[in-house]
């Protein structure tokens, strides 16, 4: 451990912090007028040969727009657009396999310098099924190198016994299955997967998937009121935080059903549902007592997904999609309402353009269409406005992990060790491994930290970007030590 550190680059070693590069041209570059605002110009669709018409999210990867297409059944893929003209898309790349099952996440990760991504899968008509594996390090030529079958996986039974999100940190995949509970699994070899440690839900929980900042993991329902927060801070295990056990309330501290959530920024983001729709709102700082913030009381609704953008949040609503102004978490409004035919769950901020997706009963064609939401081409770079460890914090593991949660989606290439600084206190920079899921960051060291030490991390302006490449404004900096006492941040 001494031996690397020693040996490792220097602070001032590191790469600049926009030193790194994207194949596309990132997300929308096109400025709009209000006529336009709601309309849909474009739609995106995959193999019309093998397409189900079952979509998603959708998320930017490496400049292009990335659209997985896939059933609950099974049989689906991959596809890659240019959307730098989002009403001029045009499609780069794309990749099937028949053991593909509709994915609510995407799970990117780095392994001896290949590019994998986790989807989830299933086989011989839904009697075993779990986690695929895809290698993406050459999107023309993508492949489906690996999988994985959970025990006791069961289809058609929906959502209750089979995997639904996957969520990559380091060498661990964390796979949310229902009332199969979360899965840990090895993938330190992509090609060799390997379950490592099972924990089943909390009742009553459905367990739809688990967002990890640092140490913590957010494990949340599908369509149940149940959240329980885990202490993540030793490799392959699942601590209940006390306190971080809760169900989803209202706004008259009812407690409600959620169809999935999400996090962004600081906050933890339940899509309300059941016959009533619009978002709730919690701040997660503090994973042992999350705070109950705001909501947004949709009557004409039926959450699906939501996802944050800037001052935004962009909730699917089963019969449509809406745009909520969270400028004021508190007292939130619904600012925009569009619709697209067919079970529309899903609506994906990309700078100045929604995709609205609908994941069965589509127009032919028409499962995935993209939608203006501002006139403006979007210019402001992301905030974290949370980290895992907190700034000051004291006493943390050595096997501590590192998190940034965001106020937008990011693009994935712009996080790496000159946008993400990890050192100590002589110097030394930490070596370690990213990763990118949404709005999420994470930094896995390749090492245990050491003992008494105090780490300093810094987002340097001009470092990480949203999905149409804005990088962040402002210089971000915190530190924490792994003893009792923490180092002042040192002069420059």
């Amino acid at each position: 451990m001494l031996f690397l550190l020693a040996c490792g680059p220097r602070l001032e070693e590191l790469p600049e912090p926009g030193d790194w590069t994207t194949e596309g041209p990132g997300g929308p570059q096109v400025a709009f007028d209000e006529a336009d605002i709601g309309v849909a110009c474009a739609s995106l669709y995959g193999d019309p040969e093998l397409e189900s018409e079952h979509h998603n999210l959708v998320v930017m990867h490496d400049g292009y727009l990335l659209m997985p297409w896939a059933p609950e059944s099974g049989g689906g893929g991959l596809a890659w657009f240019d959307v730098s003209d989002p009403c001029e898309p045009v499609k780069v790349a794309e990749v099937y396999d028949a053991g593909m099952r509709e994915s609510h996440t995407l799970a990117f990760g780095w392994v001896d310098g290949r590019e994998y991504l986790a989807v989830d899968s299933i086989r011989d008509e839904g009697a075993r099924g779990g986690v695929g594996i895809w290698d993406v390090t050459d999107k023309e030529n993508a492949e489906w190198v690996a999988e994985i079958d959970l025990p006791e996986f069961l289809y058609p039974e929906a959502y209750f016994w089979v995997s639904l999100s996957t969520f990559w940190q380091g060498d661990e995949l964390y796979v949310s299955a229902g009332l199969l509970g979360t899965y840990v699994i090895d993938v330190s070899d992509p090609l060799n997967p390997e379950i490592i440690n099972h924990v089943g839900p909390f009742v009553p929980q459905v367990v739809g998937s688990m967002h990890v900042l640092g140490n913590v993991g957010m494990s949340s329902s599908a369509g149940a009121a149940k959240t329980v927060m885990y202490d993540l801070s030793v490799p392959g295990e699942l601590g209940p935080i006390a306190g971080g056990d809760w169900d989803v309330r209202d706004e008259e501290g009812d407690v409600v059903a959620y169809y999935f959530a999400n996090t962004g920024g600081k906050y933890g983001l339940f899509a309300r549902k059941a016959d009533l729709g619009g978002p709730i709102v919690y701040d997660i700082s503090d994973p042992s007592e999350p705070t109950w913030v705001g909501g947004f009381l949709n009557a004409e609704g039926d959450g699906g997904y939501v996802f944050r953008h800037e001052d935004r949040l962009f909730q699917g609503e089963s019969e449509f999609g809406s745009i909520y102004d969270f400028s004021d978490p508190a007292n939130m409004t619904e600012i925009h309402r569009f619709d697209l035919a067919g079970d529309m769950d899903t609506i994906t901020p990309i700078g100045n353009v929604a995709v609205l997706s609908v994941d069965s009963g589509a127009v032919d064609s028409l499962a995935t269409t993209m939608v203006p939401w501002d006139t403006a081409i979007d210019a402001r770079g992301p905030v974290a406005e949370l980290t895992n460890p907190a700034d000051g914090a004291t006493q943390v593991a050595l096997t501590a992990r590192i998190g940034l949660s965001f106020d937008e989606l990011l693009e994935i290439r712009s996080v790496h060790s000159g946008s993400l600084r990890v050192w100590d206190g002589t110097g030394a920079a930490v070596p370690g491994r990213f990763n990118v899921q949404e709005n999420l960051v994470n930094f896995t060291p390749d090492e245990e930290l050491l003992p008494d030490t105090t780490y300093f991390v810094s987002v340097p302006t001009g470092g990480i970007a949203d999905s149409t490449l804005n990088p962040t404004e402002d210089e971000l900096r915190f530190s924490f030590s792994t003893g009792a006492e923490i180092d002042e941040w040192p002069s420059r």
